[in-house]
């Protein structure tokens, strides 16, 4: 795993996080994991072109369509989905890209590093926020 080293700095340094593919069903990682990243002060904002909501927020379509710039990209969708959402998030503005538990893409994850921003990949945005800061899950 060549992109953890950067896993505090992320959580540290971020204040807005884009969760794309959040779910509006409770069960869903992506809905967990969105809702503790609010619980623990984070403004969470849902990218879902499938949902007009989710947890009371405007889901939106793709990263470029927030109206607003966001620290992160939390990225739920499966590993062969995920270079057009890294070109989204450098077109965005964005300083960083996590891809959870399970989603790896090399060539994505080169092209953000290449554009100056900083990777984790496979790994969980809930699971580091508690081991680091201790917050409940």
């Amino acid at each position: 795993m060549g992109y953890q080293s950067d896993v505090e700095v992320q959580l540290r340094e971020s204040k807005t996080i884009a969760v794309v593919g959040m779910s509006p069903r409770p069960s869903r990682p992506s809905h967990y994991v969105a809702k503790y990243l609010m619980e623990q002060g984070y403004k969470v904002i849902p990218v879902n072109p499938a949902v007009e909501e989710v947890l009371g927020m405007k889901s939106y379509p793709d990263i470029v369509s927030i109206p607003e710039r966001v620290d992160m990209v939390d990225i739920f969708r499966r590993s062969s989905q995920v270079p057009p959402v890294v070109e989204d998030a450098i077109e965005a503005g964005a300083r960083f890209i996590w891809m959870q538990d399970g989603v790896v893409n090399e060539d994505a994850a080169a092209r953000a590093c290449n554009a100056g921003m900083s990777v984790v990949m496979d790994n969980c945005t809930l699971r580091e926020h508690s081991r680091i800061y201790g917050g409940s899950s």
